[in-house]
């Protein structure tokens, strides 16, 4: 475009972004016109939004894309309303939806990049892959007979090839050691679920636990599936780890909550502008009304999250431990659009029994909103709970006439800190290069039948102890460039030997293997199990 075109055309641009109004979905009437009537008055009946996008459609030297217009408009004028009311454009719907729908069409393997090549880690029971004979540690070099090993290809294009309609048919080429020819396979993809329970085990003989990433629409299906496990294993005390679960559907967080309130207890209540107050209370058909509880968080848990917490806190019901909260307290529904785009529009503002509403301050624009967790940071509040300063405003009782604040994110009832005692620039650097992790994949590859006669993280933990882990990787690591710092080494060296454990037997045996191994590193975790046989159902 000139500088010419420029000229003309940005000033109705700058105008549609401070524009306020009906942004699309009206129908656009053309008034008659006389002549020589003023080009402005051409739409009385429609919003100023409107008639802008309509003279420039119209009346614009030039031909214009109306549909970019509206696209890079939209998001623009939402950014004067609050952080989390969002546009999603058509050609993303899908993919934005999918986590929440809880599954996709796919083969039905997990996979790594190695060496520019797709490197199959675990082949999903009962899946398309495993029917046709796919098999943990098979490299997929080919798709639908086009290469794909070493081409710089990225996990996403590798997805994309990968992942369809279900139903439909792709070929892949797959190598497989120590065999040098191509087994070719016709894989029918199907319907993969994408799991929100990450895992659920028994810790000790009468201590359960179970991590939940996400709220879609199976996960509560899968959070009963994981405690009737817990249950059958006679737990007395479950453990729910929601630290790093941003949220998802507010009726789902209320139907894990039910599960463990008594009847009539209010589990959260919900209020806006055009919404009139909706209390909703436990109905008392809940399975662990008798089961002690403890609930993890910290400062990316938040929405859904927050309110399973808050419910539990509010009422009394367990413990809360951790750190404070991300802080989201807003409520949206999705709106679709015409054209397959859709609106998540913030709706209301949810509450936790006590009357909190925990959403944290947006005044001054979404920037300073995410980098509010930085700040939380810098001024030390992930290591010291005395740094967090509560507004007496804000103050409110539960059930049994403890304080609790709200204004941001709810605050554990036992505060832990980071724990960064075992950091240092050597293991920052093996980090930042991925090497732990790299060595875990190579050496689960080049002791796979070994490793495939333990089928627990107890038993594989056993053996790998008798292994000399450490000084392989060592020398390892100083091959790919991580120079070797003896005391350094010495204090991260639990750290390194650990998380070395939990990628190999994550290779191996998925998150069953993986959290039983990390838990040792994990304070909040540890202290949730000191806790656990203390709380008073």
């Amino acid at each position: 475009m000139s500088n010419t075109r420029k000229q003309i055309f940005m000033p109705f641009l700058y105008a549609l972004l401070v524009a306020t109004g009906v942004f699309i979905g009206r129908n656009f009437i053309k008034a008659p016109s006389s002549g020589g009537s003023n080009p402005l008055m051409i739409y009385p009946q429609s919003s100023k939004i409107a008639t802008l996008i309509n003279l420039i459609d119209e009346e614009y030297v030039d031909t214009v894309d109306r549909e970019a217009i509206e696209e890079k408009v939209i998001p623009q004028i939402l950014k004067n309303l609050d952080p989390h009311t969002v546009y999603i454009p058509a050609k993303d719907l899908n993919k934005v939806n999918e986590e929440l729908q809880g599954s996709f069409g796919g083969i039905g393997v997990q996979f790594t990049m190695q060496n520019d090549t797709v490197m199959v880690i675990q082949v999903i029971q009962g899946g398309p892959s495993e029917k046709v004979g796919l098999l943990p540690g098979d490299r997929i070099v080919a798709v639908d007979d086009s290469i794909i090993a070493g081409k710089n290809i990225g996990t996403d294009a590798v997805m994309k090839k990968l992942k369809g309609e279900m139903g439909t048919e792709v070929k892949v080429g797959v190598l497989r050691r120590p065999n040098k020819d191509l087994i070719d396979y016709k894989i029918t993809r199907g319907s993969i679920a994408i799991n929100s329970v990450e895992v659920s085990y028994m810790i000790n003989e009468s201590t359960g636990y179970i991590k939940v990433d996400k709220f879609a629409q199976n996960t509560y299906q899968e959070f009963l599936t994981a405690l009737a496990k817990l249950k059958a294993n006679n737990c007395k005390e479950v453990i729910i780890d929601f630290r790093g679960n941003s949220g998802g559907l507010l009726d789902v967080a209320i139907r894990l909550c039910n599960e463990f309130l008594p009847a009539k207890d209010l589990i959260v209540y919900t209020e806006g502008k055009a919404q009139k107050r909706l209390d909703v209370k436990a109905n008392g058909a809940g399975t662990c009304q008798d089961t002690k509880v403890i609930v993890l968080i910290d400062e990316f848990s938040a929405s859904a999250s927050e309110i399973f917490a808050g419910a539990i806190q509010d009422n009394d019901r367990g413990l809360v431990i951790g750190r404070r909260s991300f802080g989201k307290g807003l409520v949206q529904q999705q709106i679709p659009l015409p054209d397959g785009s859709a609106l998540r529009l913030t709706v209301a503002r949810y509450h936790t029994p006590s009357g909190r509403c925990i959403q944290k301050s947006y005044e001054n624009g979404n920037d300073d909103y995410y980098e509010d967790i930085y700040k939380r940071y810098e001024h030390g509040e992930f290591f010291n709970q005395d740094s967090i300063q509560f507004d007496d405003e804000l103050k409110y009782t539960t059930k049994n006439g403890r304080t609790v604040y709200g204004g941001g994110g709810v605050m554990p009832d036992i505060f832990v800190p980071r724990d960064t005692t075992m950091l240092t620039d050597y293991f920052a650097k093996l980090r930042m290069n991925g090497v732990i992790y790299r060595y875990a994949l190579e050496y689960t590859d080049n002791n796979r039948q070994q490793l495939e006669k333990y089928n627990s993280a107890e038993t594989l933990e056993q053996y790998l102890n008798t292994q000399s882990l450490l000084s392989d990787f060592l020398r390892y690591a100083k091959d790919k460039g991580v120079e070797y710092k003896r005391d350094e080494y010495q204090t991260s060296k639990q750290l390194i030997e650990v998380e070395l454990k939990a990628y190999i037997a994550r290779n191996m045996i998925d998150n069953e293997g993986f959290y039983p191994i990390i838990q040792q590193l994990d304070d909040v975790l540890i202290k949730a199990i000191e806790e656990a046989g203390k709380i008073e159902s």
